[in-house]
């Protein structure tokens, strides 16, 4: 797997390896109910916070079941928005995109466009040939974004998940790279 450039900039964004000094804007938004609505777990802990951060902050990506896990800062307002992650999945050149923000970071487009950054990285600069995302079907921002990256929905799992005291459907979105590319083209031409 090729070396992995940092920071990726993007328009509004500048995505790069955490660093300790996130920990407490991390743990801000970790700790909220409503952002661990989604993601698997209860709210964090400062120690669980503490954990991920070290671990996000330490990432290598070598080997399958490896994790790309970046910070999003405003590239005109330093400090942490969220992190984005890309995940190298089992099989031959397969991916997972995924994402968290802070509550005053959502509604801006953020997450679309550090998710889209994701995208781009696996498919040009590692080579892979399908990303998905896994989400509640009650996530309803978060599959609309996986629509605004050309991704379509593969599978509806009902009742897959039993997590917080009640059972989750998961849907399954992906894009192949060859998708991605055309999904691309077709955003350019577009006034």
């Amino acid at each position: 797997m090729p070396e992995i450039t940092l920071p990726i900039r993007t328009e509004r964004l500048i995505l790069r390896r955490f660093e300790g000094s996130d920990l407490d804007a991390f743990h801000a938004y970790h700790s909220l109910a409503e952002t661990a609505r989604f993601l698997p777990g209860p709210a964090k802990s400062y120690t669980e916070s503490m954990e991920r951060v070290g671990r996000y902050a330490n990432f290598v990506f070598e080997k399958e079941g490896d994790w790309v896990a970046l910070a999003i800062e405003s590239a005109d307002q330093a400090g942490l928005q969220g992190e984005v992650v890309l995940k190298w999945l089992p099989g031959r050149a397969q991916g997972e995109v995924g994402w968290a923000l802070a509550p005053g970071a959502r509604g801006k487009g953020y997450a679309t466009e550090a998710a889209a950054a994701m995208l781009r990285l696996g498919f040009e600069e590692l080579g892979l040939h399908r990303i998905e995302a896994r989400l509640d079907e009650l996530n309803t921002a978060s599959a609309e974004l996986c629509c605004r990256l050309g991704m379509r929905q593969e599978a509806r799992h009902v009742d897959k998940w039993h997590y917080k005291g009640q059972w989750a459907t998961e849907l399954i979105y992906a894009v192949l790279a060859d998708e991605w590319r055309v999904h691309q083209a077709l955003k350019r031409t577009r006034p």
